[in-house]
């Protein structure tokens, strides 16, 4: 039997670390994992994901983790069930964390902390403004007064069309 779960998401909350009665670390937290596909407005739904991780990974987690931090999860889905307070069985499904990883560096957290509209670009340090077309950064220029030259686009339809031999096909 197979039982994996992988996700990356953002946190809702900071994660809730307690400890056992024996003394054993336990934090709780959600997930919240954004679908592939848009509704009829354009909006992305998301799931929100229960989970809950165990001992010295807990402890690491909500000391490095907060509201808000990209993280990758691994793990497996877990069901159970009690009776609360009003007699009724509730049930619960979560996931049980094995492993994690922060997907964001402290600094893009920092960021992110001390300015809740800041969202950092691929290829960029610290969500820089980009200057090229393509996310990376460009040389910065020595004459402001100068045009900047932006760089073509390889991907652009030129109009010719593509010159490709049998010889170049992988099959």
């Amino acid at each position: 039997m197979i039982n994996n779960v992988v996700l990356v998401g953002r946190l809702t909350r900071d994660p809730d670390l307690r400890t056992t009665g024996s003394g054993i670390s336990v934090a709780t937290f959600t997930l919240a994992v954004d679908r592939q596909y848009t509704n009829s407005q354009g909006e992305r739904g998301a799931d929100f994901i229960s989970c809950v991780i165990w001992r010295k990974a807990a402890e690491n987690f909500a000391n490095f983790t907060s509201k808000g931090s990209l993280v990758g999860i691994q793990g497996r889905l877990q069901t159970r069930t009690y009776d609360d307070k009003d007699g009724k069985r509730v049930y619960v499904t979560e996931v049980i964390v094995d492993n994690f990883s922060l997907l964001e560096s402290r600094r893009d957290r920092e960021n992110r902390q001390s300015n809740p509209g800041f969202a950092p670009q691929a290829g960029n340090n610290a969500g820089a403004p980009s200057t090229d077309n393509f996310g990376g950064n460009s040389a910065p220029s020595t004459n402001n007064n100068a045009p900047t030259k932006q760089p073509q686009d390889p991907f652009a339809d030129s109009g010719n069309p593509i010159d490709i031999s049998d010889d170049d096909l992988p099959f």
